[in-house]
């Protein structure tokens, strides 16, 4: 039975994330662990509009505040417990505070 292990990271800086991808990717491929990755999705922009002039005087002008984020999508094959090993090994990668990752497995028959 062979599990495969989907990791999601997402966050606001791509280097970030791109480092945390790399790390997982050279753990794999000193364990000889299938992966398929990092697949970048596609970034989200978040963009808010704010007025500068606060009273209301004068003509209605505008900044853009805009934040990105960024996705990098991993997946693992883990067949063996030398492979659990390698997933154990992935989850103490110390990741920044802007990297969010979310880890599910799903079994494959």
């Amino acid at each position: 039975m062979v599990a495969v292990t989907v990791i999601k990271l997402t966050g606001e800086n791509h280097k970030d994330i791109d480092d945390v991808a790399n790390q997982i990717k050279t753990i794999c491929d000193s364990g000889g662990i299938n992966l398929r990755g990092p697949i970048p999705l596609p970034t989200r922009r978040l963009v808010v509009p704010v007025r500068k002039a606060p009273d209301g005087e004068g003509s209605e002008t505008y900044d853009h505040w805009e934040m990105r984020i960024h996705k990098r999508l991993l997946e693992m094959d883990i067949s063996t417990a030398k492979d659990q090993g390698a997933l154990r090994s992935v989850t103490k990668i110390p990741i920044p505070d802007t990297v969010s990752i979310e880890i599910s497995m799903r079994n494959i028959n």
